[in-house]
């Protein structure tokens, strides 16, 4: 269908209806910026907006990317002065009461009508067009209409915990720009918003809202419900505010992790993991968090900068060497021992080995003496030295070779080398426990003891960290770990008991060592260290009885399947391969009550678990009907098959939850998969760059494991959101920017006023957003400004096509040059935009929008157009062909536009003065029902030549109006219009064609229209007399070819009507204050009184 067919026959004016809006971008055709003498290359941008890199922040000037301009910067700041304004203002004087022969021939001028509004009027006209969209079921509407295949955007569900914040909205408006782009691409659009309701966080909100006595009368099932309801009411609210965003959705059935049917295909996924032998329980070392009392996943951990550990360097006295060693080390008994470097001195008591590695070279040295600047009473905070080294006397000691020179800088001591040797040579080596007097050996450890820190040799104690952990379980030495869940020491631990290990515990274990004179110096150290994300407080490895989901059975087929994955930015692939190849088990168990449970039962006398495909089905079925409460309401009897119910007795249900990463990651399992009309596996995943390690993950993990395919096709990744210094947001720097206070304003209204959703919807489209993202005032004011810019182009092309109607459109062989150029404009405009959507790089579009709206529309065509639209004539053929052009601009603009700003674009459907068809005959009543704008190749087929030629044009505007400034600084004109330009051109072809133009009979291709002058004149010669009495005169070169520019007064005298200078002016009796072309547009126009009639 062609673009005019789609345009309703209906000659009636349309009752203005709501409106929604978005983006366009830029043009591709060619343009002289390489020209030599081109102002082009100089153009400065009109607005600096930020955008963030990967790793930096990048600013663009908008309009200095040469190559999509049409119009110099010269132009945009001189255009408002050059213009002749002389229509505009004389009907605006008239209808002010002004003079009436001021305003005589104002009813002849076509002034631009509409009631889209000038201002937005966001706070109240968003909320309306949401309503209308609501009112209507637009979303339900077109997707049900759509018909071109699914697409499926898996939403990953935020945590219902709080209000939003600007990362929440960075993330759902994109995820909604690409759903509308799909839309509006004739697919059948799924999104099932989500939230994650079970975990710590809420449940410590619920606690925190509850006094001592309250808690004391807290029941699991109490705080189940209490948690639940919690949840409920911070999803209603969350949803509210992405709704406010303009994001569609469907918001009537959203999936909820605690909903029943949820939770038990979470169960399932975990039971066919676990048959499959991919769950198993196991007592090692887990990160713990004493500030939450449970297991935390990787996935839970931060690393804050600043975290100081309390280091030490402490001796471990060794008894015997293995009989067919006793030589090597013989010489050197009984005052011989091992050290250490420890960040945790808390572990000593569970140490069970020393580690060394069996490639490097280790030192037997004699500590010789004290140096003079360092001593153990020097008082220095970060550093102090043990009180072995005031003994007469030290052992001698055992270090990696290569790190000998920097501990004898650090220590202050003498160190003498006595005697080398290989790792491998100190195995199974004996040594005295500093604490217990228990014997333990020195084994071979893997890769991870090096010489970059410590000493070369690693205390191991193999219930305090995964490493020790693996090198224990190769020895057979035992898994020991006095410590309970609050982080204390346990009996176990002797003295130490009751102690926090974080706090009094470690001071009181350095202490102990050192009374022993089994430390050589204790060392404050700054590093990374592993902090509850939750409570912000940090955590520790300590071995217990969990669940684990055995990653090593299904890597490979990860590391496959991630390789088969389409991931933007590219480099997010080598992220998650990273963290899949190196991952270690995953721990899936949690000591929570709000949580979806574990479905195992234990023996009560062996301990053993019972959990198989029998026991897996039976509670699943029980949740799908009742909730995962059941667990904790039923009885074990209810609770299991009916084959074991004689054993009932025997048994007790597991107390443990699961991961709320294993919840979100079974979400593929629970929406994807028994949804209708989603497919498996989605197109898209698209989440915060931490999700790597996250829900990216997780879904991927339970995905292989369970199905054994990837359960997204692709998969985007956006980075945080900064404040406009690139720094974390936070309270206590009062950086943080809201959401709400954006859209809605703050308290001080003129310090923060309310942008509405579109502009916040408009900074999303603007940034990189693969890497971090900046937003603030200035940047929020900038964006307001390219909005209102944008917003006015739209009311233009609206308040000029107020009396167009389809059949007044002219064929595109009939438009003039400069209309098919523009329209060769858009049509290349309308395709980069398509590209933009197409690659998810919305700021392109931005960019593209921004420039085609201020450069090609607003300073050049729109200057240009404004004559023959006002003073050409009503049903002049100037004005009919530039109302074509207009119409379509307007509904490629309104549509293109409409994935990132949704309300204006809707905003300017609703205003539309015709009607449009699509292609099955209906009205688009809305603009998501319009589709995305055809490709028309006719309009793209602009000859090349005629490309060439048109940017020559646009050049030599830019150089005549350099020339008029001249003129108008010597006080020769005000106006341009009072201008005539003389014109000597070396390039005979273009000299040829600039002649044409001077004479043509299309006003709309002549040049004096173009450049907005009264009169144009191309010499043959420079040695013309005339072109001697100009006095403003300038000149540029394009490659070897010379054009003279001169200006001088216009001929003739001042047309009243349309104030363009002409020698016509005063020949006609009945008008004598017009030019000819008023002339005959007044004698063709009805008087007022007629006008009245007719209507």
């Amino acid at each position: 269908m062609s673009f005019f067919k789609s345009v309703a026959a209906n000659s009636s004016v349309f009752t203005p209806r709501e409106a929604k809006m978005a983006m366009r971008q830029p043009s591709t055709y060619r343009v002289l910026s390489q020209r030599a003498g081109s102002s082009l290359r100089k153009t400065t941008s009109v607005n600096l907006l930020y955008f963030r890199g990967s790793s930096s922040v990048r600013v663009f000037s908008f309009l200095n990317i040469a190559r999509y301009s049409s119009c110099s910067g010269e132009e945009f700041y001189s255009s408002s002065k050059r213009r002749s304004r002389g229509p505009v203002m004389a009907a605006k004087k008239a209808s002010q009461g002004q003079k009436e022969e001021d305003g005589r021939y104002k009813h002849t001028v076509d002034l631009p009508k509409t009631t889209f509004g000038m201002r937005a009027n966001a706070l109240v006209r968003e909320p309306e067009i949401q309503k209308l969209w609501d009112d209507h079921q637009v979303f339900k509407r077109v997707v049900d209409k759509n018909d071109g295949g699914n697409f499926v955007l898996h939403d990953g569900p935020p945590y219902a915990n709080g209000d939003l914040h600007m990362g929440h909205a960075l993330n759902k408006i994109l995820k909604d720009i690409i759903n509308r782009y799909k839309l509006l691409q004739n697919y059948k659009v799924h999104f099932v918003p989500g939230w994650d309701c079970h975990g710590l966080p809420i449940e410590l909100k619920v606690l925190q809202s509850l006094d001592q006595d309250a808690r004391k009368d807290l029941t699991p099932l109490k705080l189940r419900a209490k948690a639940a309801k919690f949840a409920k009411a911070t999803v209603k609210a969350q949803m509210s505010s992405f709704q406010r965003f303009g994001v569609w959705a469907d918001w009537n059935n959203p999936y909820l992790t605690l909903d029943p049917k949820y939770e038990a295909a979470q169960i399932e996924v975990f039971g066919e993991m676990a048959l499959k032998g991919h769950i198993y329980r196991g007592r090692k070392p887990v990160h713990w968090s004493p500030s939450s009392s449970t297991a935390l996943a990787e996935a839970e951990l931060e690393y804050p900068e600043g975290h100081v550990s309390r280091s030490i360097y402490a001796l471990f006295r060794m008894v015997s060497t293995p009989s067919s060693k006793d030589i090597l080390l013989e010489e050197f008994f009984p005052d011989i021992c091992l050290a250490i470097w420890t960040t945790t001195p808390w572990t000593v008591p569970a140490n069970a080995a020393v580690a060394v590695n069996a490639k490097l070279q280790y030192a037997v040295v004699e500590a010789k003496s004290l140096s003079e600047d360092v001593h153990p009473s020097a008082g220095n905070k970060k550093k102090r030295l043990g009180n072995i080294v005031t003994e007469p006397k030290m052992p001698f000691f055992i270090v990696a070779s290569d790190l000998v020179p920097t501990l004898e800088a650090k220590w202050g001591i003498k160190l003498i080398v006595k005697k080398t040797l290989s790792g491998s040579d100190l195995e199974n080596c004996r040594y005295v426990h500093p604490i217990n007097n228990m014997e333990c050996p020195v084994v071979i450890g893997g890769d991870y003891i090096t010489t970059e820190s410590g000493t070369g040799l690693v205390h191991t104690a193999p219930g305090h960290g995964l490493e020790d952990y693996v090198t224990g379980l190769k020895y057979g030495l035992p898994i020991y770990s006095p410590v309970d869940d609050d982080g204390k020491f346990t009996e176990e631990a002797g003295q130490f008991n009751g102690l926090d290990v974080l706090g009094d515990g470690n001071a009181a274990v350095v202490k102990y060592l050192d009374e022993k004179l089994s430390i050589i110096m204790e060392e404050s150290y700054e590093h990374k260290y592993p902090y509850d994300w939750r409570t912000k407080k940090p955590t520790i490895f300590r071995a217990t009885e969990q669940w684990f989901a055995s990653v090593e059975g299904f890597r490979q087929a990860a590391m496959d399947a991630i390789g088969h994955v389409k991931w933007i930015p590219a480099q997010a692939q080598n992220r998650i391969s990273s963290m899949t190849s190196s991952r270690s088990d995953w721990c899936i168990s949690r000591q929570r009550t709000w949580g979806l449970p574990i479905p195992v039962f234990y023996h009560v006398t062996s301990r053993e678990p019972l959990m198989n495909k029998e026991t897996i089905d039976h509670i699943k079925s029980i949740i799908a009907q009742k909730g995962s409460d059941a667990w904790w309401h039923m009885t074990v009897e209810d609770l299991l098959p009916e084959e074991y119910r004689d054993t009932a007795s025997e048994y007790e249900k597991g107390t443990d939850t699961m991961d709320v990463w294993f919840d979100s990651g079974s979400s593929w399992a629970a929406v994807l998969g028994e949804r209708d009309g989603l497919n498996f596996p989605a197109d898209l995943y698209l989440e915060g760059t931490d999700q790597h390690r996250g829900w990216f993950q997780s879904s991927l993990l339970t995905s292989i494991a369970a199905k054994g395919k990837a359960p997204y096709s692709s998969v985007i990744t956006h980075g945080f959101v900064l404040d406009e210094k690139g720094l974390k947001m936070s309270k206590s720097l009062g950086n943080v920017v809201d959401p709400h206070t954006i859209i809605e304003g703050g308290k001080n209204q003129k310090e923060a006023p309310g942008y509405g959703a579109d502009i916040m919807r408009l900074w999303v489209s603007s940034v990189d957003y693969t890497g971090d993202v900046m937003i603030g005032p200035q940047i929020l004011r900038q964006m307001s400004d390219v909005y209102r810019k944008l917003r006015g182009t739209l009311r233009y092309l609206l308040g000029n096509l107020h009396d167009w109607k389809v059949e007044n459109a002219v064929s595109y062989q009939e438009l003039p040059m400069i209309d098919r150029h523009a329209l060769f404009q858009l049509e290349n405009v309308v395709k980069n935009i398509r590209e933009g959507y197409e690659n998810y790089q919305f700021f392109k579009i931005f960019q593209i929008v921004q420039r085609f709206v201020n450069v090609d529309l607003s300073n050049f065509y729109f200057d240009i157009a404004k004559d023959r639209l006002y003073v050409g004539g009503t049903t002049s053929f100037t004005r009919r062909s530039c109302q074509t052009v207009l119409a379509a601009h307007l509904l490629s603009l309104s549509r293109v536009i409409a994935p990132i700003l949704p309300h204006l674009a809707e905003d300017v459907w609703q205003n539309l003065p015709f009607q449009y068809t699509i292609k099955d005959g209906s009205i688009a009543g809305f603009v998501f029902e319009s589709k995305w704008p055809s490709v028309n190749e006719k309009w793209l087929a602009f000859p090349a030549e005629e490309v060439d030629f048109w940017g020559k044009v646009l050049e030599l505007r830019t150089e005549v109006n350099k020339v008029l400034e001249i003129a108008r600084a010597g006080k020769l004109i005000g106006s341009s219009l009072e201008a005539k330009v003389y014109l000597h051109v070396s390039d005979a072809s273009l000299a040829s064609r600039l002649l044409e133009m001077c004479s043509v009979n299309n006003d709309a291709d002549a040049l004096h229209r173009i450049f907005l002058t009264s009169q144009v004149e191309v010499v043959p010669s420079l040695d013309h007399e005339l072109v001697q009495n100009i006095s403003h005169t300038g000149e540029y070169v394009v490659k070897d070819d010379r054009v003279w520019i001169g200006v001088s007064r216009a001929d003739g005298s001042k047309c009243e009507r349309c104030w363009n200078y002409s020698p016509q002016v005063g020949s006609f009796t009945e008008h004598p204050t017009l030019c000819g072309r008023c002339f005959n547009v007044v004698g063709i126009q009805p008087t007022p009184a007629m006008a009245a009639a007719i209507s």
